[in-house]
């Protein structure tokens, strides 16, 4: 099985953003096999290396980390400058106070500040003012965006700089709250329920995490650099709620797909009863689930070029036909349009 794909609306904004901005993101889409039907599909999602390839391929275009998104073009390799002044940091802690008094004299990152309390510390992010000619409209869906992919890189980054899952006590997001489906994507990414409407962007971590010591060597920095934005995007943050083990479980191929609640209860070594709690607490279901995994694994395999019947009997469907409503079901489109 493949991992967890993603939804398609960051690439969407990007584009759209990026294009007003006077760039021409009909290569990055085509370098990344992304076709417009999936796009315009509200429910269309993509898989994490096409989101890499798209990345990659923007920086290229735009010579900017922000892909001309930020309130002013940062070069490329300034993300790199910033990391190698904190690898060597003793912990997490002393590692994201680094990171923000570097980027306090760096022009055209986000501003970071770090709010410490007797069991959280709270990190805020400042999206930078934009110049008063950009319309009030593309002003805010780029600062929305670049508080996206700045939290969830701050989030991620932290929890490879320690080898270990940052569990986040609080997101908040100054945005407006979008519908369901998406706000669910928001709480996976997150693993917590991201509050939205807030006054300031930040994340909250335990001060417990920030003790932790930095595993990481400007070796494995260059590694990570080298295939930046790839780990951001598909790592799961080394998440370890229910629905996390339970989609392990049905990641492993046929037996994992057939697996009971029972089944799989057992595995964790509690009742089916408290698994379908804990999965009822986190906002999902043991189908949700397993609809997810084949969902997920049916974009992969479609973006590798498998065909309709090697996807369908691999993903074990009765008939090409039952795959295909199946699809459409899922993505709202059907199966030739993430060809």
């Amino acid at each position: 099985m493949s991992g967890r794909t993603v939804p398609a609306d960051f690439v969407r904004r990007a584009a759209v953003l990026a294009a007003g901005a006077g760039f021409d993101m009909a290569a990055p889409l085509s370098a990344a096999g992304i076709p417009p039907s999936v796009l315009g599909d509200d429910a269309g999602r993509i898989t994490p290396e096409q989101l890499t390839r798209f990345t990659q391929a923007a920086w290229r275009l735009t010579d900017d980390e922000l892909f001309g998104l930020g309130a002013a073009p940062v070069p490329r390799g300034t993300f790199r400058v910033v990391c190698l002044t904190l690898i060597h940091a003793p912990d997490l802690g002393t590692a994201l106070e680094r990171m923000a008094d570097v980027i306090r004299v760096l022009p055209g990152l986000s501003r970071l500040d770090l709010e410490f309390g007797s069991e959280t510390t709270v990190l805020h992010v400042d999206i930078p003012h934009r110049d008063r000619s950009v319309p009030p409209e593309i002003a805010l869906a780029a600062d929305q965006l670049l508080t996206d992919f700045i939290l969830m890189l701050l989030h991620r980054f932290a929890a490879w700089l320690v080898g270990r899952r940052v569990k986040l006590a609080s997101v908040r997001l100054p945005h407006p709250e979008p519908d369901a489906t998406l706000a669910r994507s928001y709480d996976a990414i997150f693993g917590v329920r991201v509050s939205f409407a807030a006054e300031h962007a930040s994340i909250e971590f335990d001060n417990a995490i920030l003790r932790a010591p930095l595993i990481q060597t400007e070796e494995t920095l260059e590694e990570y650099l080298r295939e930046s934005p790839n780990l951001l995007f598909s790592e799961r943050d080394y998440d370890s709620t229910a629905a996390a083990q339970v989609r392990k479980v049905l990641e492993r191929g046929s037996a994992g797909r057939v697996a009971t609640a029972e089944d799989i209860a057992e595995m964790l070594s509690i009742s089916a009863a408290h698994l379908r709690r804990l999965l009822r607490n986190e906002g999902t279901s043991l189908n949700q689930l397993r609809e997810e995994v084949l969902r997920d694994a049916a974009i992969s395999g479609l973006a590798r070029g498998d065909s309709v019947d090697e996807l369908s009997a691999r993903l074990g469907f009765s008939e090409p036909s039952a795959f295909r409503r199946a699809f459409k079901r899922w993505t709202g489109t059907t199966p030739g349009a993430y060809r």
